[in-house]
């Protein structure tokens, strides 16, 4: 069987280790109230006067809210933020969704709302970011390689942003999914466990190794993307490969993805809002592809010229204007398609693949690791020039 979902009893490991390998995750944003509970209770500390409050076994669903610009915990007024640990197996469920490791909640500068994010040791996280990321039932060194790519992706993450601000990743794909203990399963824990600490690195521009962010996605359609091209960062690793193997597991519709259509005029509207630069536009009247990466077979738009009235134009990345158009990414899967304008509506077809199409194909993977390919192989020839590394 091997995917069953593990107990919440069962402890969450890495507590002790180093700050350095915990990640803080922003699980939700501007709340006004939330609810918090845990089978082994909690303690609350208020994070400027560390007093602290138990909330024991009994305790139940804890409602959180606001009063006079402070964080209300079952009736007990704390300060502007709040720390949450949880006793042993140090998981905490918020608004009914269980995490391992601490929560904090911290006030918004309008004293009005507030975010709460998961403090959580780096392969506790990537627990709950294997199975939503991938399906656990894949093969052991799909799952492997899929371990090291996102340790490799959210350290790189941390390091580079995590100082600025006070989290490192968020939950969804803005990073990588993250959903928890509800990801989990026994052929995760092992992926993780058997990669424990294990990184991707590639030389820098002083020839020293450094981790790079490895990127990934679902479905390459037939060839991965040069990053510089769709993120605008340049690593020998992430300048694309032929990929002959996603197309073996991935679903018909993710590899050719249907047309769709979107009424121009919200097009427009979406475009200005996103990106006020664009405002000079007045309105988008046409989109053209402007730069593309040709494959032979297909080509991905890496870039699109807009035209707006009065012989105004203005550039966005494919990528951009197909997230924008489409945040969920759910109809317009990649920018390998085509685009035309047809009674007032863009219409984006021939479509081939799912996402990005950056690093590692997640599909692709798979069918390597049904080959026989090791982790190892998989990421070489995803990650061409890269090293695996103890971090």
């Amino acid at each position: 069987m091997g995917c069953r979902k593990r107990e919440l009893i069962e402890p969450t490991p890495g507590m002790e280790v180093s700050e350095r390998l915990w990640m803080r995750v922003l699980l939700y944003e501007d709340l006004n109230r939330c609810t918090l509970s845990s089978n082994g209770g909690f303690n609350a500390i208020d994070a400027a006067t560390w007093s602290k409050t138990d909330f024991g076994k009994k305790a139940g669903i804890v409602e959180v809210g606001f009063s006079a610009d402070r964080i209300i915990v079952s009736g007990k007024q704390f300060g502007r933020e709040v720390i949450i640990r949880p006793n042993k197996p140090f998981v905490v469920a918020v608004n009914g969704e269980h995490y391992r490791g601490n929560l904090r909640l911290t006030t918004k500068a309008d004293g009005h709302l507030f975010d709460v994010t998961n403090e959580v040791p780096v392969e506790a996280y990537l627990a709950g970011v294997i199975g939503a990321e991938m399906p656990n039932y894949w093969e052991p060194e799909a799952l492997k390689a899929q371990a090291i790519a996102s340790r490799t992706y959210a350290l790189f993450i941390k390091r580079k942003f995590g100082s600025g601000r006070r989290w490192d990743v968020r939950k969804t794909q803005a990073n990588q999914v993250y959903s928890g203990v509800s990801a989990e399963s026994a052929t995760v824990w092992a992926a993780v466990n058997k990669t424990e600490g294990l990184v991707l690195t590639c030389k820098g521009d002083d020839g020293r190794e450094e981790i790079f962010p490895a990127y990934f996605s679902s479905t390459c359609g037939g060839h991965t993307q040069n990053s510089r091209d769709v993120f605008g960062d340049s690593y020998d690793p992430l300048c694309g490969v032929e990929c002959p193997y996603c197309r073996n597991v991935a679903k018909m519709s993710f590899y050719f993805w249907p047309m769709v259509d979107f009424d121009a005029d919200g097009v427009s509207d979406r475009i200005i809002e996103r990106y006020p630069k664009l405002s000079k536009l007045k309105a988008i009247e046409d989109i053209e592809p402007f730069k593309v990466a040709d494959y032979g077979n297909f080509k991905r738009i890496t870039s699109v010229r807009l035209f707006g009235k009065d012989g105004t134009s203005g550039y966005l990345r494919g990528e951009d204007l197909r997230l924008t158009i489409d945040p969920s990414g759910k109809k317009i899967r990649s920018a390998a398609c085509g685009i035309l304008k047809v009674n007032g509506k863009f219409r984006f077809y021939a479509g081939r693949g799912y996402g990005h199409g950056v690093g590692m194909c997640q599909c692709g993977a798979q069918a390597m690791a049904r080959n026989g390919k090791s982790s190892e192989e998989i990421l070489s020839y995803y990650y061409p020039g890269s090293r695996i590394m103890q971090d």
